[in-house]
């Protein structure tokens, strides 16, 4: 590729750095406001979220109003809705009694949405971010040549696939769940298929190879650390967990108590859906009418080695309760081990402007900016330590967007709800 001179241009109001969901909506939002001028960077050649994942059937666990934008502006023209419209399904959606949209679905709505924008690059690469005191402007460089100076930055990297330690140097042809279909065929013609994991993502990939264990003829194992296979918590009182007062809430408590809850309240967001647990129970009661099936399901058991040699894998867990060791060899392996925060390394120049807590990460203020000065560099994602579930969560996106929109603009264009729960978080 040749490289494009330096831009040169004025300064942008901020720089968008990886475009997911969370930076999209904060694109779709910002097109309209003329204060606002901005541009938002992404290496990807075109919009791509979990691709890997579009299994026959497969859903989002937040309904579709917590698309990009319609929690901050039901009006807005990149609405889910609006897209059905222009795609001509509404009626369709309609008729379909179902708040939740196809994951395959939402990823052509977030294409469609970032066709629209003239605030996106995509196939450009950052590789260096620097302050420049004299001016008060982070220096943006990218693979392209070009530099893009601006007065805030808004992080929107996501995560990263995760590997177990075990897993880290392993050998062989492991597949992570971010690219399962990719690579489904080519595990089906393997005798043996074991899943390492649990969640959302494994559940749907167990019963996807369950539904066809008779085809193929492969043993299928499921094996999870966690002492049970945990059903998403969906009831309405918790939801309102995804609250500004939650936030509030959780976002004051002392740091420690915060780190505490990261790791209790996971099931509030990592867990799969009750309906699809009840049909993987229906599936195997189906399956064992004609005999046993080849397959087994291990719940306490944590992965504590890996090895490969000659095309299979021999896989070292210790069931935890019980305190003992035992093997499982496949020649096929899935790890459905979730995703990561990984710090970019482009932010190496500037690590001193941004704030840290006793653990390490990033110090979120309450407004999601991580730099010393409170609102200059913001998150998305990634701050589960600070924000709890919110974090994650698509619904919330739109709330954090108009946040951050009012700090870089110093005055609130979007309506932000400041009190929507029945309950009282705190005394």
């Amino acid at each position: 590729m040749t490289a494009r001179p330096e831009a040169t241009a004025a300064p942008y109001d901020f720089v968008g750095i990886g475009l997911g969901p969370f930076n999209l909506g904060l694109a779709c939002l910002t097109e309209p406001i003329a204060e606002l001028n901005g541009v938002f960077l992404e290496s990807k050649p075109d919009f791509d979220w979990h691709s890997g994942m579009f299994l026959d059937g497969a859903h989002l666990q937040t309904p579709f109003m917590s698309d990009l934008v319609t929690l901050a502006d039901p009006t807005s023209p990149y609405s889910f809705l609006n897209y059905l419209k222009e795609k001509g399904r509404l009626y369709s959606f309609y008729i379909r009694e179902n708040f939740f949209p196809l994951r395959v679905e939402y990823n052509d709505y977030c294409r469609w949405a970032a066709a629209q924008l003239s605030s996106i690059r995509f196939s450009t690469t950052v590789t260096e971010v620097t302050y420049e005191d004299e001016d008060g402007l982070y220096a943006v460089r990218t693979d392209t040549g070009e530099t893009f100076r601006a007065r805030h930055l808004v992080l929107g990297t996501g995560t990263s696939p995760y590997l177990p330690d075990a897993c880290r140097d392993l050998d062989g042809d492991f597949v992570h769940t971010a690219d399962y279909m990719g690579n489904k065929e080519r595990l089906q013609r393997k005798k043996s298929i074991t899943l390492v994991g649990s969640g959302q993502s494994a559940a749907e990939i167990y019963y996807d190879l369950l539904g066809e264990i008779d085809v193929h003829g492969y043993r299928l194992n499921w094996v999870t650390r966690s002492p049970r296979f945990f059903p998403l918590e969906y009831t309405k009182l918790t939801l309102e967990m995804t609250s500004p007062e939650y936030v509030d809430y959780y976002h004051a408590l002392p740091e420690a108590t915060r780190y505490r809850l990261t790791e209790q309240q996971k099931g509030l967001y990592k867990g799969i859906n009750g309906d699809l647990i009840n049909d993987i129970f229906d599936l195997l009661y189906q399956k064992r009418l004609t005999g046993p099936a080849p397959t087994r399901l291990l719940t306490n058991s944590a992965l504590t080695a890996a090895s490969y040699d000659q095309g299979t894998y021999t896989l070292s867990f210790r069931q935890e309760e019980q305190g003992k060791d035992f093997e499982l060899r496949s020649e096929g392996l899935i790890l459905a081990t979730g995703y990561h925060y990984a710090e970019p390394e482009f932010l190496r120049p500037i690590h001193d402007r941004l704030r840290r807590d006793s653990h390490g990460n990033f110090d979120i203020g309450r407004n999601y900016a991580i730099d010393v000065t409170g609102r200059g560099v913001f998150l998305q994602n990634a701050g589960v330590h600070a924000h709890s579930v919110t974090s994650p969560d698509l619904g919330m996106g739109p709330y954090r967007n108009s946040c951050i929109i009012r700090e870089m603009l110093g005055t609130e264009y979007y309506p932000i709800e400041k009190t929507i729960a029945f309950q009282e978080f705190a005394v």
